[in-house]
């Protein structure tokens, strides 16, 4: 048995496939992308540039210094986000629930488990059940039905 009759999908397919996650390597500046079935494994990696590194984007709370008709101890300080965060692991459309009519996987507060399927990301018309690498309860949903997510956006924080 040769390599072809192991793969179902025809060779054609799988090197057009291959040739668009290039191109949305190269358009989107990503360093990685790595798709994997029960047949193959393609991992495509973009350039890395050195010249210029960039830092995640993270939230700055800005706190007034107390006045005089103010204690200190009444300026609180920002309290740091605690729990995991589940993050997107590709490019694509985020979707909450299988279907329009059907209820979302996960709400807030909802208790999940590891393994359970919190959403759905649609890419390159293949929809991506993503599942929870945490136990614990939804404390926060960072994105919308429908909305567009890039690689290692934040979606869920679970406590």
């Amino acid at each position: 048995m040769n390599l072809k009759d192991k793969i179902e999908t025809p060779i054609e397919d799988t090197v057009e496939c291959v040739e668009a996650l290039a191109r949305i390597v190269k358009e989107n500046d990503l360093g990685k992308i790595k798709i994997s079935t029960a047949d193959i494994d393609i991992v495509i990696e973009g350039r890395k540039q050195q010249s210029a590194v960039i830092p995640p984007m993270t939230a700055v709370a800005s706190v007034a210094a107390p006045t005089a008709a103010e204690p200190a101890e009444a300026v609180k300080s920002a309290e740091p986000v605690t729990g995991n965060f589940i993050t997107s692991p590709i490019i694509g459309t985020f979707y909450s629930s299988p279907s329009p009519e059907k209820p979302a996987y996960v709400k807030l507060g909802d208790t999940v488990n590891v393994g359970d399927v919190v959403c759905i990301i649609e890419s390159m018309k293949l929809m991506n059940e993503i599942n929870s690498e945490f136990s614990g309860r939804v404390a926060e949903i960072y994105v919308n039905n429908g909305d567009s997510v890039e690689y290692g956006q934040k979606l869920f924080r679970i406590e």
